[in-house]
């Protein structure tokens, strides 16, 4: 643990941790190593947010389009995934640390599924952190199964067109009811959203590392939010409005 001041620390943060593949592959390795390697990178990083007050986490581990890769590579994945519903949620919930997954999870094996149940199920309680995991996520997917649940309001009489409004839409969103992220963090060098959280990252603050996900570290986060704290969000206001003072 470093001792850099951080500042404030965001209320949410959301991650795409990019760059698994690429640190095997740099080192000659095959790329579930660099997985795994990315899942030790995932423990350490959410227990550092955790102790240093982050209300909520998000990890971006599997979008929709990744179930188009390798099928080898996806059932390596799947088997890490499964290590990590056992081993990792349980002390995640021995840390006061609640557990919700976000995405479509039909594709997911029964199996699986069952076990994202158990584990939300046995945190649901616990209130230090909330970590939301996304896996067969995709940002786009999202806006339209809320746009599915209000159209079904609709349908049934519970609603009306006129009572659509960002609020109302939202809360069909994965995270309706739950705070947007302030900072968005990309590592692997990309500078882009790939499909994630569409609508809850308009106002986020954006931060892309060039370090592989495997590489970033608790200093590489904490230098993460000294950058976040030196923003300035001003949400379309002045920056006078911003600090309070009077529009000029």
């Amino acid at each position: 643990m470093n001792d850099i001041n951080t500042g404030a620390s965001p209320a949410h943060i959301a991650i795409i941790m990019d760059g698994n593949g690429r640190w095997a592959k740099n080192r000659g390795m095959l790329r579930h190593v660099g997985h795994k390697a990315g899942l030790d990178t995932a423990r350490k990083i959410i227990e550092r947010c955790a102790t240093l007050g982050v209300g909520t986490l998000t990890l971006f581990t599997f979008s929709s389009e990744n179930w188009h890769r390798p099928e080898g590579e996806v059932s390596r994945l799947m088997e890490l995934f499964m290590v990590a519903l056992g081993k990792d949620v349980r002390e995640l919930h021995a840390n006061g640390i609640r557990v919700r997954f976000i995405g479509k999870r039909e594709p997911f094996s029964g199996k699986l599924q069952q076990g994202m149940r158990e584990a939300e199920e046995l945190t649901r309680a616990n209130r230090r952190m909330l970590l939301n995991i996304a896996v067969s996520y995709g940002g786009r997917w999202d806006i339209v199964e809320a746009a599915r649940r209000f159209a079904a309001e609709v349908a049934r009489g519970a609603a009306s067109p006129a009572d659509m409004n960002e609020n109302s839409f939202a809360a069909g969103l994965s995270l309706g009811g739950f705070p947007d992220p302030d900072l968005f963090i990309r590592t692997g060098g990309e500078r882009r959203l790939s499909n994630f959280m569409l609508w809850n990252l308009a106002y986020s603050e954006l931060y892309f590392s060039d370090l592989l996900w495997p590489d970033f570290g608790e200093q590489a986060l904490d230098e993460a939010l000294q950058w976040f704290n030196s923003r300035r969000r001003r949400f379309g206001r002045t920056q006078e409005q911003a600090e309070g003072g009077r529009d000029a």
